[in-house]
């Protein structure tokens, strides 16, 4: 038996669920007929579907459509409460701008208060040395004095020595005795006031050398605690920033090295004015190690690099904004508007200026002592490599060059070639601005 194709038996069904069919009408006697073929009967129902599928689809989109409508209200409301947060978080940005712009001005003229107190500190410096020499001086007239009397009074001693050996050889003629006993005497009386004199003067001398070297002990002891103080403060705000004096110290080139060992206080001797020599030698020590960290702060970055910021991500471990897998984040991210100018945070020479890679446009500045900073994803640089940048220059504009999903500023600060934690020196640089 002869199997039948599939396609066959549906082109032969559909013919028999729809033959050729004839319509008559009859009209005035006439009759008049149309014919339905069988492929027109199939596009009239087609048609029919089509129209029942169409009218089905509207009838359900109206129905849905205000629901879609009340969606989209919510989208709105929604959009405005978020515009209306960001407005608020601008202003609040706005008024960090301003309280840190303050805070510099004050840190500013701070700075300036403490360059002329080290100046002033070094011209009393320079007046107590001078006072020392003329206290040496005046020590040295009342040795001199010392002497002379002495050598006087021997010479009176000698003198009334031979007199009373002419008064026993002279017994014999009393007129000549009593003449020259007259002569001894006024010459004894005499000599005598003479000492008497010289040792006043000699204790007024000894007194007002007691006095002087009070003073001017006095003087030393307050320009120590003025500079302990500041020195104190210049370490507490090294440490804020996580780092090591004595390795900041050591790392800065303008420093004498091979110095150390324990520190032993000068214990003076009773001699006039050898104390005051003491203070002078611990004073001066101290003045060194203040010159010293006032060398090392103007070369802390203390400030940030954006005038307004807001921190996107921190220093230390993240997730990677692009391939959300954990990392190490050796920086801080900063935002800020598309182009905002980028600053300097402490004087330096630029090391690095141009395209580096994922950093995108980046600008590295040393800043000696071991101190460096680096500026990534910037749009444009303000700088070149060598040039000598001053604190807070304009080195370029944020941007979002690199390896980078928006516009912001990545700031790195390294010791040693070992990263910092950016916002410890911030929080610093903000200490000192309150103090």
């Amino acid at each position: 038996m002869t199997k039948r194709h599939p396609g066959i038996r549906k082109t032969k069904l559909a013919r028999r669920l729809f033959p050729d069919r004839q319509i008559h009408l009859r009209t005035a006697g006439r009759v008049s007929f149309f014919r339905l073929s069988h492929g027109l009967q199939l596009t009239i129902l087609a048609l029919f579907l089509l129209t029942g599928a169409w009218m089905t689809f509207a009838s359900v989109s109206y129905m849905l459509h205000d629901k879609v409508l009340a969606a989209k209200d919510a989208q709105i409301a929604s959009a405005h409460l978020a515009y209306r947060s960001l407005l608020g978080e601008v202003a609040g940005y706005q008024n960090k701008f301003s309280s840190i712009t303050r805070d510099l001005e004050e840190n500013h003229a701070m700075m300036l208060g403490l360059v002329e107190k080290n100046a002033a500190l070094q011209q009393n410096l320079k007046s107590v040395a001078n006072q020392l020499n003329s206290t040496e001086q005046e020590k040295n007239l009342v040795i001199g004095a010392r002497k002379e009397l002495k050598k006087q009074l021997a010479e009176i001693d000698y003198k009334m020595s031979s007199l009373s050996s002419r008064n026993y050889t002279l017994k014999d003629s009393l007129d000549s005795t009593e003449l020259d006993l007259q002569t001894a005497l006024a010459e004894r009386n005499k000599a005598l006031f003479e000492s008497t004199r010289m040792r006043r003067h000699i204790r007024n001398l000894e007194v007002r050398l007691v006095d002087l070297q009070k003073a001017e002990e006095e003087s030393v002891k307050q320009l120590t605690d003025r500079t302990t103080d500041y020195i104190g403060t210049m370490e507490k705000v090294i440490k804020l920033t996580g780092l090591k004096v004595k390795r900041l110290l050591s790392a800065d080139n303008g420093l004498p090295r091979g110095r150390g060992g324990p520190f032993i206080e000068v214990k003076p001797d009773d001699l006039p004015a050898n104390r005051l020599k003491a203070n002078l030698r611990n004073l001066d020590s101290y003045l060194r190690q203040s010159a010293g960290l006032q060398g090392i702060m103007a070369k802390l970055p203390l400030t940030a690099p954006l005038n307004s910021f807001y921190i996107t991500s921190g220093f230390g471990k993240r997730r990677d904004p692009i391939n959300k897998r954990w990392a190490a984040h050796y920086g801080v991210d900063l935002g800020n508007v598309f182009k905002s100018s980028v600053y300097a945070t402490a004087p330096g020479v630029v090391t690095y200026s141009g395209w580096k890679g994922k950093y995108g446009k980046l600008v590295e500045v040393s800043h000696g002592a071991g101190l460096k900073t680096r500026y990534g994803h910037l749009n444009k640089i303000l700088v070149r490599k060598g040039e000598k940048i001053s604190f807070r220059q304009k080195i370029g504009l944020l941007g979002s060059t690199g390896r980078s999903t928006g516009a912001h500023l990545h700031y790195e600060v390294l010791f040693k070639n070992r990263y910092k934690n950016p916002m410890k020196f911030i929080k610093a640089g903000r200490y000192v601005f309150q103090n």
